[in-house]
């Protein structure tokens, strides 16, 4: 019954904003995650009148019809959104729905066409996945991923990505390949949202109006403008949040 309901190294850390670089304002226009980014003045869907029909429809459809869980279980769903939250750092609403998406391309069984040839299908590595930390929070005296404290959520989503993790469920994922499986999903989900798109001034669809200023350091005259212009690697070296 349906129900409503980034390597390692490089996550941002989250609470209390910390994964923001000082003075990241927020969005005017538009709406991005947790109403944040460098482009607070710019907001891809006003431009949706320049995109063929079908663009238009399919990515409308993933703000204004997000699909409800038919895949994964009610407490699969709990764990697995806790650590898309958590991997993300969307802390805060408004979020990209990405489990749903993600539940949506699994339940029509619609995956990438190919797979380790030593993981289990897809489905079954993202099930054994949201068991494999259920597990591992568990070892660690909480009654569940989702249940932890966000310190061991983070704590185990970095022991996930670095292949620490063993027994019970991790022992069907061999090689710490499910890591790479599953952020390859995430990952597609959150940057094919608008609200992603507005969060780093992506125009959307090029289709049929084109890109005309393709020089270095031009841009078009209807593309987002850059209030913050800090190097997001160099600002996360020096806040020492690797």
């Amino acid at each position: 019954m349906a129900r409503d309901f980034r390597e390692p190294h490089h996550l941002p850390k989250i609470g209390a904003n910390a994964s923001y670089p000082p003075g990241l304002p927020r969005q005017r226009r538009g709406t991005t995650p947790q109403m944040y980014g460098r482009y607070p003045d710019f907001d891809c869907l006003e431009h949706v009148d320049h995109w063929d029909e079908l663009t238009r429809q399919v990515v409308l459809e993933r703000v204004e019809n997000v699909p409800l869980l038919s895949f994964f279980t009610e407490f699969e769903a709990a764990t697995l959104g806790a650590f898309c939250d958590v991997v993300l750092a969307q802390d805060a609403e408004p979020r990209v729905p990405v489990l749903a998406f993600i539940d949506r391309k699994l339940f029509e069984g619609r995956l990438d066409g190919y797979q380790y040839a030593d993981m289990p299908d897809d489905r079954e590595t993202w099930r054994l996945v949201a068991r494999g930390l259920d597990e591992a929070a568990a070892a660690r005296g909480a009654d569940s991923y989702a249940a932890a404290p966000v310190e061991l959520q983070r704590e185990l989503m970095d022991a996930f990505a670095e292949g620490k993790l063993s027994g019970g469920a991790w022992e069907q994922l061999p090689g710490g390949r499910a890591w790479g499986v599953v952020m390859r999903s995430v990952l597609a989900a959150f940057y094919s949202h608008p609200w992603a798109w507005n969060e780093i001034g992506f125009g959307g669809p090029a289709y049929p109006r084109g890109y005309a200023r393709l020089g270095v350091g031009l841009s078009e005259a209807w593309e987002g403008e850059e209030e913050l212009d800090i190097d997001p690697v160099a600002d996360v070296k020096k806040r020492a949040l690797e």
